[in-house]
């Protein structure tokens, strides 16, 4: 079975706690994981954020508040456990090697972060590595990745796909603080472009989003890729 890893943002999951999208995402990846072998590794989101500058408040050093970080991810990651109930396997991956160790018996392994100065987009691209994914798909609150910040400059073109090697020219020196939420960081570039394998990042504001376009390869988002083969639209049996 096509095995598919997802890193899905803290800020699509849960923007804030009260205003999490659990319940939008679990029937997508319940269905989802009906037709490839699926892994899922959670950001932190606005919530992280606020512990760690509650933890930088007391003077802590950025190690100390990336492990506080890292609790929330897995925190946030026992949430989706829980909102996808049979369909996942039972417990948090704390790295990769369980989380291969927990696949293959038909369920969602979910993940949060790992270690310090390494943010879940890594963890992932490291996984996805691990795993010999098929394709790594990063689901976050932007449409895809752009020349620059969107937000900031009214001139930023969006990619519609570019190589590992213009990914890396794009992300540049990026920070590496505790919490920091780039659309994609330096070291995910970098395994990416070692890997080989396709990376897609793509609008997680709605979850619908996703299916159509693993499946029908419908063109939205950003597809990082060398000189390999598009996996997009996957092959699978049973489309969900």
């Amino acid at each position: 079975m096509t095995r598919l890893v997802l890193s899905l943002g803290g800020s699509v999951l849960f923007p804030s706690l009260e205003g999490h999208t659990l319940r939008a995402w679990a029937p997508v990846l319940t269905a989802l994981a009906r037709s490839v072998d699926l892994f899922v590794v959670v950001g932190g989101g606005g919530e992280a954020r606020r512990y760690i500058q509650a933890a930088r408040d007391t003077w802590a050093d950025e190690a100390f508040c990336d492990e506080v970080g890292i609790l929330v991810t897995r925190l946030n990651a026992t949430l989706l456990i829980g909102a996808l109930g049979t369909a996942a396997y039972p417990r948090v991956a704390f790295n990769p090697g369980e989380a291969i160790e927990y696949s293959g018996r038909g369920k969602i392994v979910v993940m949060g972060g790992v270690t310090p100065a390494q943010t879940t987009d890594a963890v992932a691209a490291v996984l996805a590595e691990r795993a010999r994914a098929a394709l790594l798909v990063n689901l976050t609150s932007v449409d895809g990745i752009y020349s620059a910040d969107p937000k900031k400059d009214p001139a930023a073109t969006k990619y519609s796909r570019m190589t590992p090697q213009e990914l890396l020219e794009v992300v540049g020196s990026g920070g590496l603080a505790a919490g920091s939420n780039a659309v994609v960081d330096m070291v995910a570039a970098k395994v990416v472009e070692r890997s080989r394998i396709p990376l897609l990042v793509l609008d997680g504001r709605d979850p619908r989003l996703l299916g159509k376009v693993l499946f029908s390869g419908d063109v939205a988002g950003t597809m990082v890729i060398g000189d390999q083969e598009n996996p997009l639209p996957l092959e699978t049996s049973s489309p969900p």
